[in-house]
């Protein structure tokens, strides 16, 4: 099959969860004989190239504004691709159900979505914002031939609020060890020396609860937040004026070896991601064998099962499972290991890859014109282990 995926900032990946499916995805459908194409902002990557391991990159322009950066660059990617005659176009973010409207309009070619999870929610939106969101999961249940959602938490909403079945297909992670742990010395950091998150400086991420909570503990231990926000965040600058010389704010981190020493040397790591499906950072935390600490919502729930200490959404109760973890160290080494296990039972990229390349080949022959009803292309130990 001819492929593109359309609606990321490209690969090779450097920003989040959709850059770095895309980078999977797409080199494993090349490794399995596919023709496939990322489309690209300009300047993701110096010199723009034009191939990744056997991967067409296409660039097109965007509007570099927060509110139309993707929405642009996928409407330019879209006008590009109806030339190119692709078999299956694969689109990320439901934001970009617009632009897949059009390619619906003007080519045969089946459209699959990956919507993620509910955007509307994010707070950084305001009322316009929050509206188009809403509107674009309405319009993205009649413009895909099949919509791919990556939790079984956001495959039941849009089975109940839109009526629409879907395709359940996770993000992956790999299981991985340090390997240069010398690296964390350059941030001031030793191993096993601090607690870790990773996320956008966003307030539905609650970097600030974080910070509360840590401002209580009693440790010699770091608090290091990896990330920026979007454009110019109140948010971001606000949290690093905290007083807490123990809390290290490295900015946004793109070198993927960084990254893993990173997660590999943290003794635990502090995910409070509140909205979203499946999300990359905290399933990344989980491969690389990272104690977790999760905010208890279901998506979170969903990935971690008992691989993870889960808190409310308070700065006492984070507290408490950080003075827990901190006084036994043998239950964060059990759920490092714990956490590598689900990732290898429940998010191997290999499956992942399998799974979208069996939803490319029913909607290239028609399957889905039917609407059947919400399944899994995940291998029947995976579904299974899911569900737990």
């Amino acid at each position: 099959m001819r492929i593109a995926l359309i609606g990321t900032r490209g690969i090779p990946a450097r920003h989040g969860g959709f850059e770095t499916c895309a980078e999977e995805l797409s080199r494993g459908l090349v490794a399995r004989g596919h023709d496939v194409t990322v489309y690209c902002r300009r300047g993701n990557w110096p010199g723009n190239p034009t191939t990744f391991e056997g991967v067409k990159l296409r660039y097109t322009r965007h509007l570099d504004r927060k509110a139309l950066g993707t929405l642009t660059h996928t409407f330019t990617a879209t006008l590009d691709a109806l030339r190119r005659h692709f078999d299956v176009l694969l689109y990320f973010n439901v934001g970009n159900a617009a632009p897949a409207l059009l390619a619906k309009l003007c080519t045969g070619a089946p459209i699959i979505l990956n919507v993620d999870g509910m955007e509307w929610k994010r707070r950084k939106w305001g009322a316009i914002g929050r509206t188009y969101f809403q509107v674009a999961e309405w319009l993205s249940t009649h413009v895909a031939d099949r919509i791919i959602t990556d939790s079984t938490v956001i495959q039941r909403y849009y089975k109940d609020r839109w009526r629409v079945p879907s395709t359940f297909i996770p993000y992956g992670a790999h299981i991985e060890g340090a390997r240069s742990p010398e690296v964390l010395a350059e941030y001031g950091l030793a191993p096993d020396g601090y607690f870790l998150t990773i996320s956008r400086l966003e307030p539905e991420n609650n970097a600030d609860l974080t910070v509360q909570a840590f401002a209580r503990v009693a440790t010699d231990k770091k608090l290091v937040i990896v990330g920026d926000g979007s454009y110019k965040s109140e948010y971001a600058a606000r949290l690093r004026r905290t007083a807490d010389p123990r809390v290290i704010f490295p900015g946004a981190i793109h070198d993927p070896d960084r990254v893993r020493e990173l997660y590999c040397g943290a003794y635990a790591y502090v995910h409070g991601n509140e909205v979203g499906g499946t999300n990359p950072a905290l399933l990344r935390a989980m491969g690389h064998g990272c104690p977790v600490l999760a905010l208890d919502v279901p998506y979170n729930a969903e990935v971690s099962h008992d691989a993870a200490l889960l808190y409310r959404k308070d700065p006492v109760a984070l507290a408490e499972k950080m003075r827990e973890i901190l006084g036994s160290p043998d239950l964060a080494r059990q759920l490092g290991v714990r956490a590598q296990e689900r990732i290898h039972a429940a998010y191997r990229w290999s499956d992942v890859v399998e799974s979208y390349e069996r939803v490319a080949q029913k909607a290239l022959a028609g399957t889905y014109r039917g609407r059947p009803s919400s399944d899994s292309e995940m291998p029947e130990d995976v579904i299974a282990a899911s569900r737990v």
